[in-house]
């Protein structure tokens, strides 16, 4: 006899026909019907409970087909077709080939089929009919299932079977998130070894010495039935996918991603992997464990992974960050042993592999006091620019207005009318015959592309500022790095990775430092002074002592910006 229930006759049906489906009633009836046969001795029983029907990679079943091919059972008997299986053509294939090839009888209790007794009509009209309606009924369950999960993914609930590494489900609500303490501080120790400076396979390297169980490791450790398609032979230990896989799920973020692979089709497993663009993504469903600022500094250094020096056993602050100014190749670091002293350099990897360009070399204590100098001077600017800009703020509440005094706005505006105008030429160019038909369209094309492409800009531009003007100049997190960097002393990895987007080295001993929040000290610097300045122009007019170029003036004037970022080997900025 075989038996079969799947999760969706439990959770779908209704409870009379869940209940008739169970394992139990199931083999009731067929032992009493088998009771009642003298010509037929039950040989075994073959229980898949919890497998679908839409296919038949079950183990059970393919026991059950192994013992008929080795000739030890001739009979199949089921509840009902349905039990047998929802695959219209697997189970017709089954049914009416493989069965009667094997001399095997196939026996439906409640659905009245005997492939010994039924005519023809039967089998080749009812028995087809018949499967063809479960096959529906499984694709009907299918599709209702997947209509109902992207809901759920739509209102940002966790659909997936176990939470990611940190997290665990809520006990009042299983589609929620909730943080996992001593997961999550693993996760956090991670997020910080990386923006150290260490590789991924040191990372994961420590964590396997420092004994911490990895993600399904500690699942099961929980009591969890956990089966992972990320698992590889042997034991489950940290490697360095899965240190990948935290370090670029923005999970931590407080955001849930989702919808990533889908199912071919309802009677097959397999997944498939989908584009980016059509994954679910919902912000701020749940706490986050690593800031948001750690997340985009460590998504950058995983371009440019380093690793410790063999010889002091510690880490170069510099990596992934130093680059040769004129072939735009990472810096390496040297040492250079005379007598009992040694010298540290950075020099052009491309010179050091013989393939051209020069050494650029700087000796590793100047390349420290010169960004330290730098670091030291961009802090202080910034807060000052930044305090401005609070200040103008308290006074100013409309967008618009704030937006229009964003220099960079003004620039591109012009330019994108430039391109417009442009193309408004073309017309009479046209017309004159200047260009012909073809001159006319690829023209026309690529000035309107340009165009497009600059009110992108603008509105990016305008994002950003909307942003400051909402959010604030900078998270509490980051704004805490600046003040801590005011007084710097001493160069660190973090501080290092948390401002700096990189480091340009030429042959004529220049240092250019290219600094994250530039634009949005740009905006600061603009803004907040042409606030301020407005403000005193209009009380001064209020009292009739102003002139109306005064404000003119002082716009003109605002686009100075101190190049702090360019700083000589001898320390001049």
């Amino acid at each position: 006899m075989y038996l079969r229930l799947s999760k969706d006759d439990e959770d779908r049906g209704s409870f009379n026909k869940s209940e008739s489906n169970s394992i139990g009633n199931q083999r009731e009836l067929i032992k009493s019907f088998l009771r009642e046969q003298p010509d037929i001795e039950l040989y075994d029983i073959y229980v898949d409970d919890g497998f679908s029907g839409s296919n038949f990679d079950r183990p059970e079943f393919k026991r059950m087909i192994g013992d008929i091919e080795a000739g030890r059972v001739n009979c199949v008997v089921v509840k009902d077709l349905s039990r047998f299986g929802r695959d219209y053509i697997e189970s017709g294939r089954y049914i009416q080939k493989t069965f009667p090839a094997l001399g095997v009888r196939f026996i439906a209790l409640t659905d009245h089929f005997d492939s010994v007794s039924a005519d023809t009509g039967e089998s080749s009209i009812v028995l087809p009919v018949k499967n063809f309606i479960n096959d529906s009924y499984c694709r009907d369950i299918s599709t209702k299932v997947k209509s109902q999960l992207e809901v759920k993914r739509r209102n940002g609930e966790c659909v997936s079977a176990f939470a990611v590494y940190g997290y665990k489900k809520s006990d009042t609500d299983r589609n929620r998130l909730v943080i996992d303490e001593y997961a999550a501080e693993n996760v956090r120790r991670i997020f910080a070894w990386k923006i150290e400076g260490m590789a991924v396979s040191a990372i994961a390297e420590k964590l396997n010495s420092l004994g911490i169980l990895s993600p399904k490791e500690y699942k099961k450790s929980m009591g969890l039935h956990y089966h992972s398609g990320f698992s590889g032979a042997g034991s489950s230990i940290w490697g360095n996918a899965t240190v990948k896989r935290i370090l670029t799920n923005e999970v931590y973020l407080g955001h849930m991603v989702q919808g990533k692979t889908e199912k071919v089709n309802y009677k097959v497993k397999k997944h498939t992997a989908k584009p980016e663009g059509e994954w679910v993504k919902v912000e701020n469903t749940h706490e986050a464990i690593v800031s948001a600022d750690d997340f985009a500094v460590v998504q950058r250094l995983l371009k440019t992974d380093g690793r410790k020096s063999p010889e002091s056993g510690t880490l170069n602050p510099f990596v992934g960050i130093l680059f040769c100014g004129d072939c735009s190749q990472q810096m390496i670091r040297r040492v250079i042993r005379y007598k009992d002293t040694a010298k540290v350099y950075y020099i052009c990897s491309t010179k050091n592999r013989g393939e051209g360009c020069s050494r650029h070399s700087i000796e590793e204590s100047a390349l420290k006091e010169i960004v330290c100098e730098s670091i030291r001077k961009f802090a202080n600017s910034f807060l000052k620019e930044k305090e401005l800009f609070d200040r103008a703020m308290q006074y100013e509440t409309n967008f618009e207005a704030v937006a229009r005094y964003d220099k960079e706005i003004g620039r591109l505006k012009k330019e994108q009318d430039k391109y417009y105008s442009l193309c408004s030429g073309l017309y009479e160019d046209l017309r004159k015959g200047i260009v012909t038909k073809e001159e006319f369209e690829r023209l026309h094309s690529g000035f309107t592309q340009k165009g497009k492409e600059l009110e992108a800009a603008m509105q990016k531009q305008e994002q950003l500022i909307k942003d400051m003007f909402k959010k604030g100049a900078l998270s509490a997190g980051r704004l805490k790095t600046f003040q801590d960097c005011v007084e710097l002393r001493e160069i660190d990895r973090h501080t290092l990775s948390s401002l700096v987007r990189r480091i340009d080295v030429y042959e004529n001993r220049q240092v250019v430092i290219d600094f994250y929040f530039m634009d949005t000290f740009a905006v600061m610097a603009g803004i907040g002074r042409k606030v301020s300045m407005d403000r005193a122009v209009k009380a001064q007019t209020a009292e009739g002592g102003a002139q109306s170029e005064k404000s003119e003036i002082f716009h003109l004037g605002i686009c100075a910006m101190p190049k702090f970022p360019v700083c000589s080997e001898r320390g001049g900025a």
